[in-house]
C-alpha cells in the first residue's frame, strides 16, 4: 500500500485539467457573464514520478467536464475524473520496501450551478471523491460583486469538506477529518492591458492528519492553513501575447512556510495555434515535527535520535524543507468554430539543496516527475 499523501501528491502535481481552477472544495472559478455556448471537454492525464532510478507513483486519469447556459441567467457545470494509481512509495524518508507496492483507484466528481446578476454571481457547488480507504464530501458557496465601472470585482466564498479515512492496515478505523475554508478576493482592471488579482484563503481542519502507511508518523489533530495569492496578467499589443505572473505564500500550523513563483506566456500564432511555456519555482520550510534521516545509533532506521515513542514526528519527504522547479509547455489548436485541442507536457524536480534563503533538509534523494495532459473540447 501507499499513503493518501503520496496519492494526493501525484494528483496535485498532475492536477486534472478540468479541476485545476478550484479555489475551495467543490467550487470552480466562473466568469461574470453567462457562457454563450455549452461545452464538453474530454481529458486524459498521465503522471509519473521517480527517485534514484526507481519508478514510484504512476497515475492514469481520464476525465470529462460539461458546462451549459440555462435560461440566459444561469449556468451549470459538472466534471468526473477517474484515477488509476500504482507504484511504490517510501515508508519513511526515501526508503522503499516490497510492502510499499500498491494499486488503487479513485473516482471523483463535482457539480456547480451559477446564477448571474447584473453586477455579480452566486455559485453553489458540491464534490465527492471515493477510493477504497478514503471518502471525501464537500459543499461550497461563492459570490462575486462588480463595481459600477466594472473595473473591480470582489469575491467571497466558504467551503466545507468532510473526509473519512479507513486504511487497510487497520492502524486506525473510520477516522474523520473536517476542513472549513474561507476565501476573500479582489480583481482589478489596472489598464487596458493589465489585470491584477489578490486572493486570501484560510482553512481550519480538525481530525486525523497522520499517514497510516508511513512508519512512526504522528501529526497534530488540527491543521490551520493560510494562502495569499497574487496574480498579474499583462497583454503585449506588439506580439498579441499575454504574460501571466503569480506569487503564492503559504503557511500552516505544522510550521510549513511555502513560496511559489509562477510565470507563463500565452502566444497566439497563425491558423488557430497557441503556445504557452510555463515556469514555476517553489520553496518550503520543514514542518516543526519533521525529522531528518539521521537514525538512532542503537535502534537504527527509521527511529530518530532520542526516540522515546511520544510526541509528534514524521519522516514524510513532503514535509521536509526543499525547493522545486517545474517546466511546462502547452500547445493549443482551434480546429474550427466548435472544436479545439490542448496538449501539455511538464517536468518537475524537487531537491533539499534547492530551498531558497535557508538550507533544505539533508539526506533525501531528488524527486522527479513528468506529466502529460490532453484535452479535446467541443462547443455547441
Amino acid at each position: 500500500m501507499t499513503s493518501n499523501d503520496d496519492k494526493a501528491s501525484g494528483r496535485g502535481l498532475a492536477a486534472s485539467i478540468m479541476t485545476a481552477a478550484m479555489l475551495l472544495p467543490g467550487v470552480q472559478a466562473h466568469a461574470e457573464t453567462p457562457p454563450a455556448n455549452g461545452s464538453i471537454t474530454l481529458g486524459y492525464l498521465n503522471y509519473k514520478d521517480s527517485q534514484s532510478g526507481l519508478d514510484r507513483i504512476t497515475v492514469h486519469s481520464p476525465s470529462v467536464a460539461i458546462t451549459a447556459p440555462v435560461a440566459g441567467v444561469w449556468s451549470i457545470g459538472a466534471s468526473l475524473v477517474s484515477d488509476d494509481v500504482s507504484g511504490a512509495s517510501p515508508r519513511y524518508h526515501t526508503a522503499i520496501s516490497g510492502a510499499s507496492h500498491m494499486q488503487d483507484h479513485r473516482t471523483a466528481g463535482d457539480a456547480s450551478a451559477t446564477r448571474y446578476f447584473e453586477r455579480g454571481t452566486v455559485t453553489v457547488g458540491a464534490a465527492y471523491s471515493t477510493e477504497h480507504d478514503y471518502v471525501s464530501r464537500a459543499l461550497s458557496l461563492q459570490g462575486s460583486l462588480e463595481s459600477e465601472s466594472k473595473n473591480t470585482t470582489w469575491t467571497v466564498g466558504i467551503g466545507h469538506a468532510d473526509d473519512r479515512i479507513d486504511p487497510v492496515n487497520k492502524i486506525v478505523s473510520n477516522e474523520k477529518k473536517r476542513t472549513s475554508s474561507l476565501l476573500l478576493g479582489v480583481t482589478q482592471v489596472l489598464t487596458a492591458n493589465d489585470i491584477a488579482q489578490l486572493t486570501l484563503t484560510h482553512g481550519q481542519g480538525e481530525g486525523y492528519f497522520s499517514d497510516p502507511y508511513k512508519a512512526l508518523d504522528n501529526r497534530p489533530r488540527s491543521r490551520n492553513e493560510t494562502t495569499l495569492l497574487a496574480r498579474w496578467n499583462h497583454h503585449l499589443a506588439s506580439t498579441g501575447g499575454t504574460s501571466r505572473l503569480s506569487y503564492r505564500y503559504y503557511r500552516d500550523s505544522f510550521g510549513v512556510r511555502g513560496h511559489t513563483l509562477g510565470a507563463e506566456y500565452v502566444q497566439p500564432l497563425s491558423q488557430g495555434w497557441t503556445v504557452t511555456p510555463e515556469l514555476r519555482l517553489y520553496s518550503q520550510s520543514a514542518a516543526s515535527f519533521y525529522y531528518d534521516p539521521l537514525y538512532d545509533a542503537k535502534l537504527g532506521a527509521p527511529f530518530p535520535p532520542g526516540y522515546n515513542g511520544s510526541g509528534y514526528m514524521s519522516a514524510d519527504q513532503r514535509l521536509s524543507g526543499f525547493g522545486a522547479a517545474t517546466l511546462g509547455l502547452k500547445v493549443s489548436k482551434q480546429l474550427d468554430k466548435l472544436w479545439s485541442i490542448d496538449v501539455k507536457a511538464s517536468v518537475y524536480q524537487q531537491r533539499g539543496s534547492w530551498r531558497l534563503f535557508h538550507d533544505g533538509s539533508p539526506g533525501l534523494d531528488a524527486l522527479r516527475a513528468q506529466t502529460i495532459q490532453i484535452a479535446i473540447n467541443r462547443q455547441w
